[in-house]
């Protein structure tokens, strides 16, 4: 479910779709598999080590709280501003899932 490798990154960078919020920068590509995979993208200008992880472990997060949420068959990358160390968890939250929902749609409700 995740994007490790570098040429998975610049696979999903070469589709050119890209949708931006105050806090993120995502890219998107559709990947023709039954889930949606994730990378995340934390530049070192963000800070040290522990405020770029700090980073990513919030943004892993509030992918596995709202996975269900997201329409599968997508690889992403997902670039987060300086602030997302700092800013409310819940705000955050619902930034990064409606510009998601917006770049890739959402998934089917399951009855």
């Amino acid at each position: 479910m995740r994007l490790l490798r570098r040429t998975e990154f610049l696979a999903v960078y070469q589709g050119n779709r890209r949708r931006a919020s105050k806090q993120f920068a995502v890219f998107f590509l559709p990947n023709g598999r039954d889930l949606s995979r994730f990378g995340i993208s934390v530049k070192a200008a963000l800070g040290g080590a522990v405020v770029r992880n700090r980073i990513r472990r919030r943004i892993r997060e509030i992918l596995r709280q709202h996975r269900q949420e997201i329409a599968p068959g997508w690889d992403i990358v997902i670039h987060p501003r300086s602030s997302v160390a700092t800013a409310p968890f819940a705000p955050l939250a619902e930034e990064l899932i409606e510009l998601l929902r917006s770049a890739v749609g959402t998934a089917p409700k399951h009855s």
